[in-house]
């Protein structure tokens, strides 16, 4: 008996309308659909009139259940797999099973449809023709200051998916580590309460702080400028004086004169970093 397939199914961020017709056919002719969370992903079917045995993979399971799959299609079933929402393994579970279908030679097929990336990199204003999806920060504070850190001359525009209660803290951090670079922060894509704040990272940090705060966020924010990135490079060159046995100040007066850069603003950088 020939295997079977697996299809990669992309499903609504919010709105139930957001689906391909190509998308409802493929769940209406597999043999099984892979759900990262059944109870969810019901609503959906539900609606769409769609029966199908489910299969739960949520993260805890999805080592386990990923084996469970790939028997099923080396018995010749056909599975789509879907998450709660958007496109699977893009900052969701997937990924596991992907890698082992690929791992068996099973044929592996993308229905391309909703992702809250693309979603809201399309409408925040920042360049999109060269873009760095970060995904979810880490949770601690140390961490994620230091993972901005690293971002910090990147020139790309950047994006990230945040929770509720997280979000305004990452966006001070990044006002603190980045800089008052120009934002949009999109939270409910294609839901009821969508909303879209733009603006400066001092700006938009108001108005969150005056409204509500729920629902699942994505930051597109503003790359490193030509100066930005040479503050950096320069704080680095200063870091590798010091290293070699050079005081503070000659280091960064060496520094600031190859660089055209403000001693004071080069020290104070560099205080902070070294």
């Amino acid at each position: 008996m020939p295997q079977g397939r697996l299809y990669i199914v992309s499903t609504p961020i919010g709105n139930l309308e957001d689906i391909t017709l190509r998308a409802l056919d493929t769940l209406k002719k597999v043999d099984y659909i892979a759900c990262e969370d059944t109870e969810h992903s019901l609503k959906l079917l539900n609606h769409y009139g769609i029966k199908k045995p489910l299969i739960s993979y949520w993260s805890q399971k999805e080592k386990v259940r990923a084996e469970e799959i790939i028997q099923k299609i080396k018995s010749g079933n056909n599975v789509a797999l879907i998450t709660d929402a958007g496109t699977p393994g893009i900052s969701d579970p997937g990924a596991v099973v992907i890698k082992r279908a690929i791992e068996e030679d099973i044929e592996v097929i993308p229905i391309p449809g909703p992702s809250a990336l693309t979603a809201a990199l399309s409408i925040s204003g920042l360049p999109s023709d060269e873009f760095t999806f970060i995904g979810f920060l880490p949770v601690r504070q140390s961490q994620r200051r230091k993972k901005l850190l690293e971002l910090s001359s990147e020139r790309r525009t950047l994006v990230f998916y945040e929770a509720p209660h997280r979000i305004i803290q990452s966006l001070y951090d990044m006002l603190e580590v980045l800089g008052d670079r120009y934002v949009a922060v999109a939270r409910e894509l294609t839901k009821i309460y969508e909303e879209v704040v733009r603006g400066r990272l001092k700006e938009v940090l108001e108005k969150l702080e005056n409204s509500k705060v729920a629902g699942e966020y994505v930051i597109v924010l503003e790359g490193a400028s030509e100066s930005q990135t040479n503050l950096d490079e320069a704080v680095r060159k200063v870091k590798e004086l010091i290293k070699k046995g050079k005081g503070r100040k000659e280091a960064v007066k060496v520094v600031s004169e190859l660089y055209g850069i403000s001693k004071r603003e080069l020290y104070e950088k560099s205080l902070k970093e070294i």
